[in-house]
């Protein structure tokens, strides 16, 4: 439950710094927009954490897919069915 709120957490700082961005290169007209940069570069470190963090999730297993057409591609997670017993 703790990585899927630092994802979330995550996802809603690159989503403020992709708008403080915008902000900025809508005020800093004239200027060398030197505050665009840095909070687009911002942006950049935290989607790599973001990325990273889904992917150790998936390759640590905390997060899976329950998705109907994943059970084709991964019969193995599938519950064993019981063996039929013959009389």
């Amino acid at each position: 439950m703790l990585l899927k709120a630092i994802i979330v957490i995550l996802f809603i700082a690159v989503l403020i710094s992709l708008s403080s961005a915008l902000v900025f290169l809508m005020k800093d007209v004239g200027n060398p927009r030197k505050r665009t940069l840095y909070a687009l570069g911002l942006r950049v470190i935290l989607a790599t954490a973001l990325v990273g963090t889904i992917a150790w999730g998936i390759y640590s297993g905390q997060l899976t897919s329950k998705a109907p057409w994943d059970r084709q591609l991964h019969p193995e997670r599938l519950a064993p069915q019981q063996p039929a017993t013959q009389p």
